[in-house]
């Protein structure tokens, strides 16, 4: 159980606190409700952008590294698709430290054109390096617009086109900032060893004067359901084939999530799962393969994602996959290996929560996501899955038509 305790500020600012007394250290999360879905189809990679843009300098605190590091301080963020999340780590007795740079760069950024600067520069240099360069790094740039038409899940975090970050103008990066870096468009957790009603007075100080804004109010289009399979075929200089599948599903916040994310873990969690058994193992068709969900705040994808081993053909790699699915979708699991699957489950939830960090983290997105108490139903709602329920996600999640796909090919 995560005991927690809550206060909202008058400008819209949730906080949420966690006491844990078997670290001398202390988390403090501050998750912004902006990700790449916020952005504009002309426009991209906005929010990556700001990820680092965030780490260049704020309105009274020229460098936001040096005195985190001062007091023994360490830091990090990462976009997606939903949100923009930002953290840091100290001791917990230096914690007004965090509130102190946390609260300035949500108020302003240090807005210059050499900041701009350096900041398109590296993510200019991350397009390239891990999306172009790499190899099956254009996969979320191919897959992303094959499986979503209008919704804008249909580009990656890092962006469209590597041209709307260089064409980024200041005026553009400050009109995205105002709009969506705001107190009452953020949620900050702080997990640690700390007393909550100090937190609480801390944060009434350094955050309490920061205005409300108004946030932009993105009208995003709902995906039309997917009623013809697609694919894609292209060749790229890479070591193995490989086949991409994905399949739409619904919400994190579905009813059916945990049911769909066991469905993923019955197919591919660990090597004695299906895909992993039969088609690795048994079959030698391919040399690894996985499936996974999105657990999007929109509609999602479930992947099913494997590379091919030397003389396997796409055509035979698909027909393995499609045999599985289809089994999956025709024959209930039996109560082993769906416990089996559970057990996995609940372990890995009770050790994520062994780390403060992540507490602090996943308590950010629960009470984005309804409540931040509902992290303590988790290990609840995955026991409560059944194997008929198992069976009925397969069947809506793998039907005909619901299907992109993409053979990624070595070039010969």
């Amino acid at each position: 159980m995560i005991n927690i305790e809550k206060r909202t500020l008058s400008n819209g600012l949730r906080v949420v606190v966690h006491v844990d007394r078997s670290t001398p250290l202390a988390a403090v999360n501050v998750l912004y409700n902006v990700g790449s879905k916020n952005e504009q189809a002309d426009k991209t990679g906005f929010a990556h952008l700001f990820e680092h843009l965030m780490f260049g300098g704020s309105k009274n605190i020229p460098s936001y590294d040096a005195p985190l590091q001062m007091v023994g301080g360490d830091n990090n963020a990462w976009t997606s698709n939903d949100i923009t999340n930002y953290y840091l780590t100290l001791p917990a007795a230096n914690i007004e430290t965090g509130f102190w740079l946390e609260s300035d760069r949500m108020l302003e950024l240090d807005f210059s054109e050499q900041s701009l600067e350096v900041q398109r520069k590296v993510v200019i240099e991350e397009f390239k390096q891990r999306y172009l360069n790499q190899p099956y790094g254009d996969i979320p740039l191919l897959v992303s617009p094959l499986a979503y038409k209008v919704h804008p899940y249909q580009w990656p975090t890092i962006g469209k086109d590597i041209s709307h970050i260089e064409n980024a103008t200041l005026d553009d990066v400050k009109s995205f900032f105002y709009s969506h870096y705001a107190p009452n468009n953020a949620i900050l957790t702080i997990s640690g060893n700390v007393d909550p009603d100090n937190v609480f007075s801390q944060v009434e100080k350094w955050f309490g004067a920061i205005p409300e804004r108004t946030i932009a109010t993105n009208n995003i289009p709902a995906e039309p359901a997917q009623s013809e399979d697609r694919l894609l075929e292209v060749e790229r200089n890479v070591p193995a084939d490989l086949i991409h599948k994905v399949f739409h599903i619904g919400r994190r916040t579905d009813e059916d999530f945990h049911t769909v994310d066991l469905l993923s873990d019955v197919l591919s969690n660990g090597p004695s799962s299906r895909l992993n058994q039969n088609l690795v193992k048994e079959k030698q068709l391919f040399s690894d393969i996985n499936a996974y969900i999105s657990g999007d705040q929109h509609p999602g994808l479930f992947t099913i994602t494997g590379r091919l081993l030397p003389g396997t053909t796409m055509e035979h790699a698909e027909a393995a996959i499609q045999e599985e699915i289809n089994r999956i979708a025709n024959e209930m699991v039996s109560d082993y290996e769906l416990q089996k699957v559970k057990n996995k489950v609940e372990s890995s939830l009770v050790f994520s929560e062994i780390s403060f960090l992540n507490k602090a983290m996943n308590l950010a997105v629960f009470e984005l996501n309804g409540q931040a108490e509902n992290i303590n139903l988790e290990v609840d709602k995955y026991r409560a899955v059944t194997a008929q329920g198992l069976l009925e996600s397969a069947q809506k999640t793998f039907r005909s038509g619901n299907c992109s796909t993409l053979y990624y090919r070595a070039q010969k």
